[in-house]
């Protein structure tokens, strides 16, 4: 999860833009022959992908830009440290 990259991610592109994105990349993952590189590089994208998504929500529900960002990368720092 990378914050400035979902942050471009999210003021550049819609949400339904993202949710096409995402729907090709798991399509591409169901590919029998990509390698644990090429896996791990999409698992990155879609994270950073519905990070930016969630963000968008944050704001929609009327969260100021900055702190919806903060909020998820706090809720994602917390998953990992349980």
């Amino acid at each position: 999860m990378k914050l400035p990259v979902i942050r471009h991610i999210q003021r550049n592109t819609s949400v339904a833009q993202i949710e096409n994105c995402v729907e090709v990349l798991e399509s591409y993952c169901e590919y029998n022959r990509i390698t644990e590189e090429e896996m791990d590089i999409i698992g990155e994208l879609i994270t950073n992908l519905c990070g930016a998504m969630e963000v968008h929500k944050m704001i929609e529900n009327g969260m100021p830009e900055r702190e919806a960002a903060n909020t998820f990368a706090q809720k994602v720092l917390g998953a990992i440290d349980r």
